[in-house]
C-alpha cells in the first residue's frame, strides 16, 4: 500500500478504499526455500489459508506492520493462517533509508526474519515509488545524482535481503490515473529521469539479484480494458520483447467488487510470459456479498496457472487502512468472517500453479540510458489527493513539527510530519498533538508512538533523533477517519 498510498499501498501501504477509485498509501524463493506448507493426504481439505493455497503451489500472504508484533493474537493469527508476507511500510524507501546511504534495517528485519523462520514466502515492497520517499530525495538533486541514489538504494536493499525475498515490487504505481494510454504519473523520477526510469530500475534490480522475481505493482489495473491497465500491459509486452528483465505484475485489487473481466485481465498478463500476483487485496463490505466477491477473486486467480499467489492487505479490520469498510477476513476481534470460509473453500478447490524461474536479460550497466519504454496507461496506496494545508508549531525546546496530509481516501488518510531543528542541534525529539475528531493511527514509520485517547505522542527512533541545526527529519503514518492536520508541538531534551 502500496502502495499504499502507501499499498499499500502502494500501500499505501500504506498507502501503502475501493482502489478502482481510491489508491493507498504493498513475496529461487527465500533462496531455495519452497515453504509451501505441510503435506496433506490426497483430496484432504486444508484448514488454514496458507496450507490450502500451498496445495496448488501458491502462497496466501498478508501485510504485516512491525508496530503490531507485540500483539500475541496478531502474531499467532499470522503464523497459523498465512504462508507469505509483505512488510506494510517497513521496506519502503523513506523508512529503510531515512538518511542517504544510512539504512535502518531493524523493523523490516524483524518481519522478514520471523517469516523466514516460519518458512513463509516474502515479497519485497517496494524499491522505487513516488511516495514515502526520504526528505533527502528532492528536486534539488540533479538527474545523475538521483539515478545514482536510485541504483544504490536498489542494490543495497536487495543485497541485504538476498536469499530471503523471493519477489520484489521494483517499481510501484508509476502510471497515472485517467488520461491517455501510456501516461506516467508526474513524479520526481519522471521529471528528472524521464519515462525510462522504470526500465533503469528493473535492470539495476536484475544486476543486484539474478534469482529473484522482479515485479511491477499498481492499483486500478484490475479491469482488462481500462486505459491504465492497457498502459501497463503495453509496457510489459515491450519489456519482454526487448529483454528488459520483468517477471511479474502485481494487481493491488482494493475493491468494493471485482470487475467482471478480472480473470480475463489476469490471463492477458500471464500470456505475456509473466506471473501475476494479487498483492494488496481487500474487499469492502460484509456478509455474503463480501464473501462472494472474495470467492470470485480467488477463483479468478486459481483459474490461471501463472497467478502464483494472493496477499491480503492486513489481518484484522481493526488495523486496516480501510477499517470503516471492514475489508479483511478477520474482524476487529480476530474472529473469522464469512469471507474467510469463502476464500478457504476456493483455495482448497484450486488447480496447480506453474511459474518458471526469473527471466534472464541482456547484461547492461544499470545506469546506462535504456531505450524509452512505449507509452502506456494503467500503492500500498490510496489515490493521491491535493495536500492539505500543513499544520506548524513554534519551536519549543529547539524544534518544530509540521503535519501535512499526503493522501486521503474514504475512511482514511496518510500524513507526513517534518521535525526541524532550530538554531541549535537537536539530540532526541518528541512530537505531540490531539486529534480533533476521533482519528486513530493505523501504521507509523520512522517514529515510536504512544497514545491515550485522542492525544498522540511520537518520539524519535534511535537512528533519527539527532538533527543538525536548521536540518530536519520526517516520520509518517496512515490513519483512520477524516483527514486532519492538528497543531503539533515538538520538544527536545
Amino acid at each position: 500500500m502500496s502502495d499504499f498510498p502507501l499499498s499499500a499501498g502502494g500501500a499505501r501501504r500504506p498507502l501503502s478504499g475501493s482502489r478502482r477509485v481510491l489508491a493507498a498509501g504493498a513475496l529461487g524463493v527465500l533462496g531455495v526455500v519452497t515453504a509451501l506448507s505441510a503435506t496433506l493426504p490426497a483430496n484432504a481439505a486444508a484448514s488454514t489459508l496458507g496450507a490450502a493455497a500451498a496445495q496448488s503451489g501458491r502462497y496466501f500472504g498478508t501485510a504485516i506492520a512491525a508496530g503490531h508484533l507485540n500483539d500475541s493474537t496478531y502474531v499467532a493469527t499470522w503464523d497459523r493462517e498465512f504462508n507469505g508476507v509483505t512488510a506494510e511500510n517497513e521496506m519502503k524507501w523513506g523508512p529503510i533509508e531515512p538518511s542517504r546511504n544510512s539504512f535502518n534495517w531493524g523493523s523490516a528485519d524483524q518481519i522478514v526474519n520471523h517469516a523466514v523462520s516460519k518458512g513463509m514466502k516474502v515479497r519485497g515492497h517496494t524499491l522505487v515509488w513516488h511516495a514515502q520517499l526520504p526528505s533527502w530525495i528532492n528536486n534539488n538533486m540533479s538527474a545523475s545524482d538521483l539515478r545514482s541514489a536510485m541504483t544504490n538504494h536498489i542494490t543495497q536493499v536487495m543485497n541485504h535481503y538476498k536469499g530471503k525475498v523471493f519477489a520484489w515490487d521494483v517499481v510501484n504505481e508509476a502510471f497515472a490515473d485517467g488520461g491517455a494510454v501510456g501516461t506516467l504519473r508526474d513524479s520526481i523520477f519522471t521529471q528528472k529521469l524521464g519515462k525510462g526510469f522504470i526500465e533503469e530500475a528493473f535492470r539495476a534490480a536484475r544486476a543486484a539479484d539474478p534469482n529473484v522475481k522482479l515485479c511491477y505493482n499498481d492499483y486500478n489495473i484490475d479491469s482488462a480494458t481500462a486505459a491504465k491497465t492497457q498502459g501497463v500491459y503495453n509496457m510489459v509486452k515491450d519489456f519482454k520483447a526487448r529483454g528488459v528483465p520483468i517477471d511479474c505484475v502485481g494487481l493491488q485489487s482494493h475493491f468494493g467488487n471485482p470487475p467482471s473481466n478480472y480473470q480475463q485481465n489476469i490471463a492477458q498478463f500471464a500470456a505475456l510470459g509473466v506471473d501475476v500476483q494479487i498483492t494488496e487485496l481487500d474487499v469492502g463490505g460484509s456478509g455474503s456479498t463480501q464473501a462472494d466477491a472474495y470467492r470470485r477473486v480467488v477463483q479468478a486467480c486459481t483459474a490461471v496457472p501463472r497467478c502464483t499467489g494472493i496477499t491480503v492487505w492486513g489481518i484484522t479490520d481493526k488495523w486496516s487502512w480501510r477499517s470503516g469498510d471492514t475489508p479483511l477476513l478477520f474482524d476487529g476481534n480476530f474472529n473469522k468472517k464469512q469471507a474467510y470460509t469463502s476464500v478457504l473453500n476456493a483455495l482448497n478447490a484450486a488447480t496447480p500453479s506453474t511459474s518458471p524461474s526469473p527471466s534472464a536479460s541482456p547484461s547492461q550497466s544499470p545506469s546506462a540510458s535504456p531505450s524509452a519504454s512505449p507509452s502506456a496507461s494503467p500503492s500500498a496506496s490510496p489515490s493521491a489527493s491535493p495536500s492539505a494545508s500543513p499544520s506548524t508549531s513554534p519551536a519549543p525546546g529547539g524544534c518544530s513539527a509540521t503535519i501535512k496530509t499526503i493522501n486521503s481516501w474514504g475512511g482514511g488518510f496518510q500524513s507526513e510530519v517534518t521535525v526541524q531543528a532550530g538554531s541549535s542541534a537537536v539530540n532526541g525529539w518528541t512530537v505531540k498533538w490531539t486529534w480533533p475528531g476521533g482519528q486513530t493511527i493505523s501504521s507509523l514509520w520512522n517514529g515510536r508512538q504512544s497514545s491515550s485517547g485522542s492525544s498522540v505522542t511520537v518520539t524519535n527512533e534511535s537512528y533519527n533523533g539527532s538533527i543538525a541545526a536548521g536540518a530536519s527529519t520526517t516520520f509518517g503514518f496512515t490513519a483512520n477517519g477524516t483527514a486532519a492536520t492538528p497543531t503539533a508541538t515538538c520538544t527536545s531534551p
